[in-house]
């Protein structure tokens, strides 16, 4: 796990759609990029970043896939609030990431059991497409990843949840008071997101202090689904200086962000 910490939402930003570029290098290359995606206020710069980067002739996601973390149950994909439109206003439209190359779960059939087999059909969706080379994550001040709420199981697939009391208020503002906020999704499960290629995660705000030292810190624990990240060979986390307030070993994660020196190199 790389932390890397920034003065500010800018430099978020930039840091995190570098480390997004770089580990579609490292992990697609060759190939068409595959993308998973968060929603979220977290990331709407990365992808910003992302855009420029376009612009510039350093990426290209004409021909990119894109997969959803996560998609509310009961409200139909062309609801302002639904993830894939979401996603669509957000990133398509952003990024240049066709519209009709973005997945996301399933969250309106005739039957529950019609919707828990379409979770487990998206996890071999994104196996078909030789898997996620990166995933961009954001991290509930609970500590949920996707909507992987606390006491999610660590290796859990593409599946049904019920949405945290908290993750519901968090989330009221979107909507017309917390009665229209929907009580279930389905999420990738952090099994799911743990095979993507390289895993970014940007959180910035006070608010999600408590919740970034957990998942750096704490122990390995349901009770805070982003604490999987230490289980991931290739995670970064982007952070602003309000997100990092609790870490305790913010010194060692700076000098580890300034690398190995050439004369370092030379002297070992």
């Amino acid at each position: 796990m790389r932390v890397l910490i920034a003065n500010t939402a800018d430099d978020v930003a930039r840091i995190a759609a570098d480390n997004v570029l770089e580990g579609l290098a490292n992990h697609g290359a060759g190939a068409d990029p595959v993308l998973g995606l968060a929603t979220g206020s977290s990331p709407l710069g990365l992808y910003r970043e992302l855009a420029r980067a376009v612009t510039e002739g350093r990426a290209d996601f004409s021909r990119a896939t894109g997969f959803a973390l996560d998609e509310y149950i009961g409200i139909p994909d062309t609801h302002e609030q639904s993830y894939r439109q979401t996603l669509v206003n957000e990133v398509c439209q952003v990024i240049g990431l066709p519209a009709q190359q973005l997945h996301t779960p399933q969250g309106m059939a005739s039957s529950l059991q019609a919707i828990e087999e379409a979770a487990r059909n998206y996890d071999q969706g994104i196996a078909a497409t030789g898997g996620i080379h990166v995933q961009i994550l954001g991290i509930g001040s609970n500590g949920h990843l996707g909507f992987n709420e606390p006491g999610s199981a660590l290796r859990s697939r593409t599946r049904v949840k019920r949405l945290a009391a908290k993750t519901r208020q968090d989330n009221a503002r979107f909507f017309d008071g917390i009665e229209h906020v929907p009580t279930h999704c389905v999420t990738q499960g952090l099994g799911t997101i743990l095979e993507a290629g390289r895993l970014v995660l940007v959180a910035t705000g006070e608010g999600k202090a408590e919740a970034i030292a957990a998942c750096v810190e704490g122990p390995l624990t349901a009770s805070c689904p982003g604490s999987v990240l230490q289980l991931h060979p290739d995670a970064v986390l982007v952070l602003d200086e309000a997100a990092a307030a609790g870490l305790k070993l913010r010194e060692y994660y700076d000098d580890a962000a300034a690398g190995l020196s050439d004369m370092q190199l030379r002297v070992l």
